[in-house]
């Protein structure tokens, strides 16, 4: 699936949820799908900067696209770690081109997520999506 694919899968789950309250409660129950990264994974390398929250992310060749990138991490607050699940379910197993053309915040916005986070949580979302596209880039 492209990026675009998995955006309109979001983009569906996200249409039947009209109170915020549901749409944090999703988020909540995507973040707890996230496998549990290794221990060792849980380093200052894989840390994430400029989020409130503490946020891992690893990113390693994808096993099952070659020339991909798979994505895995996790977060210590529950809202936050949805926002990793939503980001991994957009960004893991996509070519680095794929991930570097998609708007993510334009998406966010279009979603409803943007203007529901805190300031502190939209700074912590953008330090994701960026350290997501430097690992794009890089590969």
């Amino acid at each position: 699936m492209t990026v675009a694919d998995q955006a309109a899968s979001l983009r569906e789950d996200f249409a039947f949820l009209d109170e915020w309250e549901a749409r944090f409660t999703h988020l909540i129950d995507l973040g707890k799908s996230l496998p549990p990264l290794k221990p060792e994974e849980y380093s200052e390398a894989n840390k994430v900067r400029g989020c409130s929250s503490q946020v891992w992310l690893v990113a390693e060749p994808s096993p099952e696209n070659p020339g991909a990138i798979c994505f895995r991490g996790g977060s210590d607050a529950m809202i936050v770690a949805g926002l990793v699940a939503m980001l991994l379910h957009l960004f893991s197993d996509q070519r680095p081109e794929d991930i570097l053309a998609f708007d993510a915040p334009a998406f966010m916005r279009e979603i409803g997520i943007a203007d529901a986070l805190t300031p502190q949580r939209s700074n912590g979302l953008a330090s994701m999506l960026q350290r997501i596209r430097a690992h794009a880039g890089e590969a």
